[in-house]
């Protein structure tokens, strides 16, 4: 089942009860001339059980300890926004897998040369992925890319990563003038930020859930990102979330604020279709194929991480 993705991006009072999530507005809780019925009647409730991400977008938003523990309980991310109303911070249960001890061994135990198989695998699917996206979105020349693919190595000593996404963003946007990809760069970067901070969301979860450390990467290791490992197994997501912006960007909708209908566009990165040996499903679901076979490949269980492709 998919989950649902919640955002609040107005002054709002989260409670639980019942297993319930429990959303009242503050202008009516406060309002003592309304009866207490249709106060009653303007809630809105929500099966914890069936949450997976919650956007917290507004600085006048209440949560109650017990909603959060509930929530935490169920695996369900948390993701908190800054006053720019961008992404900022997130939240996951410590304890998202019964035998988690276990699988933290392996992948403690991870040797070099697996590692290496692992980003090499990944690096292959991101960019075969970035091909097809600008294959369908743009009219450029992709053998290069589709060479880099092929070839990629254990490791990607190479850095086929690197030459293909100075590529890719160089032909990403050709109606913005001198596009450069970057977190504090201009627009449709904002757009490009939001969306890949629900993905990392999305697959630490996922990771979580796995019994793996979303903190220990098989390739990302900056000693101040607690998300390495998301980060790295979120690489051949990215071209979903690009293929959205990309969409954003054509239809000549006003980019340079993350509007409420853009914001609506970005919350269906969970949603969205994608493909997994030859069998479709919602990208959340994906992802929890992708780090299941992960956590396989650290136990000896599975040579082949299970990354989606990016279909025409």
């Amino acid at each position: 089942m998919v989950k649902k993705t919640l955002y609040f991006g107005n002054p709002t009072y989260l409670s639980m009860r019942n297993s319930q999530l429990v959303v009242k507005l503050p202008e009516v809780e406060k309002n003592d001339a309304l009866p207490e019925k249709f106060k009653k009647d303007s809630e809105v409730t929500f099966p914890i059980e069936d949450l997976g991400v919650i956007v917290l977008d507004h600085k006048q938003i209440t949560l109650t300890h017990g909603l959060i523990e509930m929530l935490l309980e169920n695996n369900t991310a948390l993701i908190t926004c800054n006053s720019n109303r961008m992404p900022v911070g997130l939240m996951l249960s410590l304890c998202g897998n019964k035998t988690q001890t276990e699988k933290f061994n392996a992948q403690i135990q991870a040797t070099d040369p697996l590692k290496k198989n692992l980003w090499q695998q990944t690096i292959k699917a991101k960019i075969k992925n970035q091909t097809a996206v600008l294959q369908k979105f743009r009219s450029c020349n992709v053998r290069n890319m589709e060479y880099w693919a092929s070839d990629v190595k254990s490791g990607d000593p190479d850095n086929y990563e690197a030459r293909a996404a100075a590529y890719y963003w160089k032909e990403a946007f050709p109606k913005t003038d001198s596009f450069v990809r970057g977190r504090e760069e201009s627009p449709p970067n904002n757009l490009l930020n939001y969306g890949y901070a629900i993905l990392r969301a999305i697959v630490a979860r996922s990771l979580v859930s796995s019994g793996l450390l979303p903190t220990l990467g098989i390739h990302h290791h900056n000693r101040y990102n607690a998300y390495c490992l998301a980060d790295d197994i979120m690489e051949p997501y990215r071209p979903f979330v690009d293929a959205i912006v990309f969409s954003i960007v054509d239809s000549g909708e006003n980019f340079e604020e993350l509007s409420q209908s853009i914001k609506t566009q970005l919350l269906q990165i969970p949603t969205i279709d994608v493909v997994v040996n030859d069998k479709k499903s919602p990208l959340m679901v994906a992802v929890s194929q992708t780090t299941s076979s992960l956590t396989q490949c650290f136990e000896g269980k599975l040579r082949k991480i299970k990354y989606p492709e990016f279909v025409l």
